[in-house]
């Protein structure tokens, strides 16, 4: 009864200490969950900087827990998730986050926050999922997050945060780990690898160096390791190879080395995604990764593997991408693409990339079975053969590069039925014929790349349709025609255009100027001609105009200094464009190249812009200018009197000519006097100085006296057979001459100072040394003395830079490929200019290395006309005008043979010596050298090594480099470049001069290695 009595007391006494207790406790929830809120508004504050639109929903009329985002436990209803996403507030995290203590997952993502993390996020210490990626926070990972220790998922990918990945994550249980995108520096820390539970592990895209730890072999659970794209070395340690769980295994562009293990299959049976390019890691393919059944993506390019492809990728189903690309795969060989065989039952595969390796064979027929391809890129090959017809079945392609192999045919046009591809590229191989009609049905296409081909015929007007393309390259083919109006006045979006190096003629298509977007036009080396047309002025946004080696005329316009503000490089040189040069460029703050060399321009040169910094713009070739910096050296420029002046001028120009009468004859008796005298002493009188290309230099023996400091050895530059060059400096003369004196005790020498003067008196041609002035006086010992004054050449001449002469002022120049048929051309263009005259034939008779000087530019100039001989145009054939090569006092080595059997002087015997001079460019040997002796000449020693052996003849320079400031050259064309230009060479010296080639056929067999050689770097082509 007892006991009864005391269990019914006890309930009553509980129930009322309940009753009296609840009033408190519920208070107590209560101003928790005020808490909460309050916290909530003050972070809403932060994150959406005080913006009142921002989360409407978080207002008075609602409860916290109904908040857009916001959810609450149903014991507590205390907030305890948080999630946002994919706004663009770009606030801050608040303090306040810290007071949110029931928070297990707070998701904060892409909200564009900046600022640190707050240190009070270690406050909530029931954080399970702490995510704030795509943001841009910055600063260190706090280390009070280490007090949150339930902590399983952590993800700050994509933000700026900076500092060490921090060693005390080892000490946590974590699942999920994300760090990619950030600024981190320095090592990973091995304690990672004490995360036993860690299944996910991304460190990607920061800045970590040092090795990779062996610890992280210890992470069983790890699925995925992704530590790319960032700068680790070493090895990849042998521990990571006990990760049997993995799937995902990324280490992509880092600097890691040594070799993969043979047996992938077995230490990762699960993978899915082996990604390790963009190393050096070398050896053999691993061919063990055929057995890894669900493997969908491989990449090893960028890296040293080398040997064969295995023959059983086929086994691999679901594969989806492999990337062997930039390795030593493959022999050149005619069996290297027989994989390509087995991986067409990989039916799922959409990227197929083994671009620059060394695979050979010819382009198989079975390309056509890769149905779901996506992406083809074999470029950079040794692959043959034509195009096959079957591409067109690749419908799904949106890229195909073809490029820099040895292809050859027409692009077959089945091309057309690629209506999905958006980057097409053909160019470097050996493609004839016709751009196809049906390259218009590719009507999303926005990049096209046939450069470097042997394409003929006209820009099919079809390719209007490709209203989406933005970059079209189609230099150094064999085009011609006009280019089209219709064609590219539809393209709107085009940023790049390339058409240089092709036969193409006509004028700039006006509708150019409706290209607003075009950024670069390369339209130089073609044969366009007519002025620039204004519309052009509507592409406002060109960096890069470059117009060079055409024939276009007129004024340089005026428009391309005030409408084209954004310019960087303009190109106008080798045309026929006369008139001033505008002062309007003096407005393009923006560029730093401009070549409007060898033009016919005239007058002032600005000052200011590009034109006040001498390295940033030519004008080599345009003679009558005047002005501009004092490193132009040129002569300043007539000032016209003002009104104001012109009585007065009036008046002093009257008494001027009054007392210069009566000057005149004073001097007069005076002379008369001094002659009479001189007579009767039997003294000659030096007779006036002749003056031949410019009328306002006239020189006397004095003036060159003073100009050589008195003919000083130290001025001397080159003796040649009939007299002594000097370098001199004339007064009022502001450029550099070259006096040649004759030494008039030589036979024959004062027939060379006639043949000399008479010979480049008239002409003009830009490959042609330039003669100033002849001088025949005499000097202060009453001695004849006669010279002949040119444009000083400060490179000096071709022999000295070929055989590096010592003491030569250009002794350190090493011509490589491209100069050397520049300066061929050259010389070519002086000797096509002076055979085919109309009037008269100037045979030069002594073509040689000493004689093609070289100016600043490195542009060749033939000189030394000593020994030209005239042929008049109407009777070039007759006897009359025949000279007996007996007479003729050439160079031996470069003299033809007829010449040496008294046959007549010709324009053939200049192309002999013209053939030995190509020779002895390519080999580096004189046509004297020792080696050559009885039957073994130059000639017959190229001749026999000519194609295969060709580069066992080459100068060794020319091997050591292949590039030039601006260019690149074709690696695989090089040695067809070189065999082209000994053809050249050896066609010219034939024996027989019926057999040898023509000045204008040697013209177009140089553009066409020129073309080969050529491509400027900033198009990538």
């Amino acid at each position: 009864m007892g006991t009864i009595m005391f269990t019914f007391l006890l309930c009553f006494a509980s129930q009322m200490l309940v009753y009296y207790l609840m009033p408190s406790t519920v208070a107590a929830l209560s101003l928790s969950s005020e808490s909460d809120k309050l916290a909530l508004l003050a972070l809403k504050e932060k994150l959406t900087n005080g913006v009142p639109e921002s989360l409407p929903s978080w207002n008075e009329s609602l409860h916290f827990c109904e908040w857009q985002g916001v959810t609450c436990g149903r014991r507590h209803m205390r907030v305890s998730s948080l999630q946002l996403a994919n706004q663009t507030w770009g606030g801050t995290l608040g303090p306040s986050l810290g007071n949110l203590t029931f928070l297990k997952l707070l998701m904060l993502r892409n909200l564009a926050l900046h600022g640190e993390i707050p240190p009070q996020i270690g406050r909530l210490k029931r954080l399970q999922n702490l995510i704030l990626g795509g943001n841009k926070l910055e600063g260190e990972i706090p280390t009070e997050l280490s007090n949150c220790t339930n902590l399983e998922a952590i993800e700050l990918q994509h933000n700026h945060l900076t500092g060490r990945v921090p060693s005390w994550f080892g000490s946590m249980q974590l699942t999920w780990l994300d760090l990619a995108s950030n600024n981190l520096v320095a090592t990973i820390p091995p304690s990672l690898g004490n995360i036993s539970s860690l299944a996910y592990l991304s460190l990607s895209q920061n800045h970590l160096a040092g090795n990779i730890p062996h610890a992280l072999g210890k992470l069983s659970a790890l699925e995925t390791l992704a530590l790319d794209l960032n700068n680790l070395s070493g090895q990849i340690p042998d521990s990571l190879y006990n990760l049997s769980s993995i799937q995902s295994f990324v280490l992509v562009e880092n600097k890691l080395f040594g070799s993969l293990p043979s047996n992938l299959n077995l230490a990762f049976p699960k993978l899915e995604e082996f990604l390790v390019g963009g190393n050096q890691i070398s050896g053999a393919f691993p061919s063990s990764i055929s057995n890894i059944t669900n493997l969908k993506r491989f990449d090893i390019a960028r890296n040293a593997f080398s040997g064969p492809i295995p023959l059983t990728l086929g086994q691999l189903n679901k594969l989806d991408s492999i990337d062997i690309g930039d390795n030593n795969f493959g022999s050149g060989g005619a069996r290297d693409l027989d994989f390509l065989s087995s991986l067409t039952n990989c039916t799922k595969l959409s990227l197929l990339s083994f671009y620059k390796n060394r695979f050979g064979g010819q382009f198989p027929d079975l390309i056509g079975n890769f149905s779901n391809l996506l992406i083809l890129d074999i470029s950079f090959n040794q692959i043959y053969g034509a195009i096959p017809e079957k591409i067109g079945k690749l419908i799904s392609l949106t890229s195909l590069d073809i490029g820099f192999n040895h292809l050859e045919g027409t692009i077959p046009s089945s091309i057309g039925m690629l209506k999905n591809i958006g980057r097409l590229v053909l160019q470097s191989n050996k493609l004839s014929g016709n751009i196809p009609l049906s390259i218009g049905n590719l009507t999303i296409l926005s990049q096209l790349f046939l450069a470097a081909n042997q394409l003929q015929g006209s820009i099919p007007v079809t390719l209007r349709y490709c209203t989406k393309l933005e970059t079209v390259i189609l230099g150094i083919n064999n085009l011609s025609g006009n280019i089209p109006n219709e064609t590219f006045g539809y393209l709107r979006g085009l940023v790049l255009l390339v058409l240089s190096n092709n036969s193409f003629t006509g004028e700039i298509p006006s509708e150019f100027g409706n290209l607003d977007q075009l950024s670069q036009l390369f339209i130089h080396s073609n044969k366009l001609s007519g002025e620039i047309p204004n519309q052009l002025g509507g592409c406002s946004s060109l960096t890069k105009l470059i117009l060079r080696e055409n024939f276009f005329h007129g004024n340089i316009p005026s428009f391309l200094g005030s409408s084209i503000r954004s310019l960087d490089a303009l190109d106008l040189s080798r045309n026929n464009f006369s008139g001033t040069i505008p002062f309007e460029l003096e407005n393009l703050t923006l560029l730093n190249f401009l070549d409007l060399s060898f033009n016919n321009l005239y007058g002032e040169v600005p000052t200011r812009g590009v034109f006040s910094n001498a390295s940033q713009f030519s004008l080599s070739g345009n003679n009558n200018l005047c002005g501009g910096i004092p490193q132009l050296k040129l002569h300043a420029c007539f000032r016209p009197p003002s009104r104001k002046h012109k009585r007065s001028l009036k008046k002093k120009l009257i008494i001027i000519i009054i007392i210069s009468v009566i000057g005149g004859i004073l001097i007069f008796f005076i002379t008369f006097l001094a002659v009479h005298s001189l007579t009767r002493k039997r003294k000659r009188l030096p007779s006036s100085p002749i003056s031949l290309q410019n009328e306002s230099l006239r020189v006397t023996y004095g003036d060159l006296h003073e100009a050589t400091n008195g003919f000083s050895s130290s001025n001397l530059v080159g003796v040649g057979s009939f007299g002594s060059v000097y370098k001199g400096s004339l007064l009022n003369f502001e450029r550099l001459v070259a006096v040649k004196v004759l030494n008039l005790e030589t036979r024959g020498a004062a027939k060379s100072f006639v043949a000399e003067c008479n010979a480049l008196g008239k002409m003009k041609h830009r490959n042609l040394v330039k003669i100033l002035t002849c001088c025949s006086s005499v000097d202060y010992k009453g001695e004849d003395f006669k010279a002949i004054v040119f444009e000083f050449m400060p490179e000096g001449s071709l022999e000295n830079v070929l055989h590096n002469n010592e003491g030569s002022e250009n002794e350190n120049h090493s011509l490589i490929l491209s100069k050397r048929v520049d300066i061929a051309l050259d010389v070519a263009h002086a000797l096509d200019y002076l055979h085919h005259d109309e009037d008269q034939v100037v045979v030069h008779c002594d073509i040689k290395p000493s004689n093609v000087l070289l100016d600043e530019d490195m542009v060749a100039h033939l000189g030394d006309f000593g020994l030209a001989r005239l042929i008049h145009g109407s009777t070039r054939h007759s006897s009359k005008d025949q000279v007996d090569s007996s007479t003729i006092k050439g160079t031996i080595g470069y003299l033809p043979p007829e010449y040496g059997a008294g046959g007549p002087v010709s324009s053939e015997g200049d192309i002999y010596s013209y053939g030995i001079l190509l020779l002895e460019m390519l080999t580096g040997k004189r046509p004297t050298d020792n080696m050559f002796y009885e039957n073994l000449s130059l000639q017959k020693w190229c001749k026999t090594k000519i194609s295969e052996t060709i580069l066992d003849i080459v100068d060794s320079r020319l091997l050591m480099s292949f590039a030039e400031d601006g260019t690149w050259i074709v690696e695989n064309n090089i040695k067809e470049c070189l065999v082209m230009f000994a053809k050249i060479g050896v066609a010219c010296s034939e024996e027989f001069p019926t057999q040898r080639m023509l000045s204008k056929d040697v013209i177009v067999k140089l553009l066409e290695i020129k073309r080969k050689l050529h491509v400027r770097k900033n198009i990538s082509t």
